[in-house]
């Protein structure tokens, strides 16, 4: 199934590249959990993690015609904004568009007029990728990984909902 925006768009458009995001199913976790660096290293936490957002129906999947290369999750957690709890992209997928995508297709699908998200400040490509795609830091937060700020962002791509049930 793929996901649409706000306002009805369908966020699984086809693109020269064949690439297309929507809506995870439940029934895709494990696919995912095997492109995930850290559930794949064996951290069953991560494992379990995924498969609950799948089951919460929160995470949008890039695919090509063949597997899944990445995947986001938005949650409403954060001051009732939306946040990308978590972006990741297969490693032998990165550097080829997917995380742009990815962070697109948040914007697109975000139901709050805000829109943020976090890494670590040890983490450069996530931060570079934030910044070629507009978004913004709104701040920094030490303790929570000793040693390893995270830093917080907020998207320059999300617009006020034009009204409830529009597009429909």
């Amino acid at each position: 199934m793929n996901a649409a925006n706000r306002d009805g768009e369908d966020l699984g458009a086809r693109h020269p590249d064949g690439l297309r995001v929507g809506r995870a199913d439940p029934s895709d976790w494990a696919a995912l959990a095997d492109i995930d660096s850290v559930a794949a290293a064996g951290d069953t936490a991560r494992r379990d993690s995924v498969q609950r957002w799948c089951a919460e129906e929160t995470v949008l999947v890039a695919r090509d015609a063949s597997e899944p290369l990445g995947y986001a999750v938005l949650e409403y957690g954060f001051f009732e904004q939306g946040f990308v709890t978590m972006l990741m992209v297969a490693p032998g997928a990165r550097r080829r568009g997917v995380g742009a995508r990815l962070l697109a297709a948040v914007e697109a699908a975000c139901a709050t007029e805000k829109l943020f998200t976090s890494t670590n400040a040890s983490n450069h490509p996530m931060q570079l990728l934030l910044r070629r795609s507009g978004w913004l830091p709104a701040g920094l937060l030490h303790g929570l990984d000793e040693g390893d700020p995270e830093l917080f962002y907020r998207s320059t791509g999300v617009r006020p909902r034009a009204g409830a049930g529009a597009g429909a």
